[in-house]
């Protein structure tokens, strides 16, 4: 659990049955992808870039999806 709280910080924020908490580290999870998709997108016409964009834009949006599923999962108190 230590891990999880180091490699995702936010979602421990959340609290019980707190829906403003929930919505507020989700609509940052889904903030931080829409700036940094749209900066990834910017660099999409670099040749060499765009690889390494569309990898940095996949592991992006896997580290937004367990983040929102950490969110959902301390929402309804399955962690502790």
């Amino acid at each position: 659990m230590e891990m999880l709280q180091k490699l995702w910080p936010t979602p421990f924020k959340v609290k019980k049955g707190d829906v403003a908490s929930l919505l507020i580290q989700l609509i940052i999870f889904l903030v931080v992808c829409v700036v940094i998709g749209f900066a990834l997108g910017l660099l999409w016409w670099v040749p060499i870039v765009n690889i390494i964009a569309g990898i940095l834009g996949a592991l992006l949006e896997l580290y937004s999806l367990v983040g929102i599923v950490l969110c959902l999962l301390k929402f309804f108190d399955v962690l502790k």
